[in-house]
């Protein structure tokens, strides 16, 4: 397994970019490869599950292991095919400038293949 952190800062702050984690439906807003999200509710909390529905491709199964809302900090396992056989583990955080970190875990192939759509993503989350 491979584990892999990336960063981004921007001008929104520090309540703002936990807003956007926080509720799923915002997710739309600055990650544009999400099309929408399926899920039992629309605020993170631990045992949180559902799909992320991409632009382009199959959903990605998801279930929230943590959350830390005075740390702004949380972590979720996806899992991608018919088996879940590609799987990775995120760890997202926003620091109190409101720049956000997120260390991914899983395959080397798989996390290197995500991490640009994640960068694009993650720029857009910290813009004001």
């Amino acid at each position: 397994m491979t584990t892999l952190t990336i960063r981004a800062r921007g001008t929104a702050t520090a309540d703002e970019v936990w807003d956007r984690y926080a509720d799923v439906r915002r997710w739309t807003e600055w990650a544009p490869q999400i099309r929408r999200v399926d899920a039992g509710g629309t605020t993170l909390r631990a045992g949180l599950s559902g799909t992320v529905r991409p632009v382009v491709g199959p959903g990605v199964r998801f279930v929230v292991e943590d959350v830390d809302d005075d740390a702004r900090t949380w972590a979720w396992r996806v899992r991608l095919g018919p088996v879940g056989l590609v799987r990775m583990h995120l760890v997202h955080g926003v620091e109190a400038d409101g720049s956000t970190w997120l260390r991914v875990t899983g395959l080397l192939p798989v996390v290197a293949g995500y991490l640009p759509l994640a960068r694009f993503a993650l720029g857009r989350l910290v813009k004001a």
